[in-house]
């Protein structure tokens, strides 16, 4: 039986928070502006985190990339065929390697390479996933959520709270 999304994804439900420039707050769910870990610069991809630590953290992994005050914005976030690549029987059910996932990739983009993390955003949406979870590398325990569609037809639901979270 070929694996797919729904056989090995989960369903996420709740708010996230995501750091956004100041000036792109109301376009904060269009998703990214250039490339990262888990999409080419022409891809949309929305990154968020399950907690405002979270962001805090990514932010600082990231600093050069960022903004010099970026507004922390609540998302809620209705999903399903997300894979969690914090459970070793999904990323197997997958083909993924943690490894491949955590890989350096900035320095590969600034190349011209592709980084092994897009390749396991390509096998996840030949799976038909419509995202997933990505462990902290700098706060175990933390986790970031990734979506690779949303509100279209059949794609996780995201809705931008009317209050900003922190900032």
């Amino acid at each position: 039986m070929e694996t797919s999304a729904q056989a090995i994804g989960v369903a996420v439900r709740g708010t996230f928070h995501r750091a956004v420039d100041p000036r792109f707050r109301d376009a904060a769910l269009a998703g990214s502006r250039t490339a990262g870990r888990y999409s080419r610069a022409d891809q949309p991809t929305l990154y968020c985190s399950s907690s405002v630590e979270g962001v805090r953290a990514a932010m600082q992994a990231h600093r050069d990339a960022r903004s010099a005050e970026p507004t922390i914005v609540a998302l809620d976030v209705d999903a399903a065929g997300i894979v969690d690549l914090r459970d070793p029987s999904a990323r197997a059910a997958a083909g993924i390697e943690l490894s491949d996932a955590s890989a350096p990739w900035q320095d590969v983009v600034a190349d011209g390479g592709v980084p092994r993390s897009w390749l396991v955003r390509d096998r996840l949406e030949v799976l038909g996933a419509d995202g997933l979870i990505d462990p902290s590398r700098t706060e175990p325990g933390r986790w970031h959520l990734v979506l690779f569609r949303w509100n279209v037809e059949g794609a996780p639901r995201v809705r931008l709270r009317a209050a900003a979270a922190e900032g």
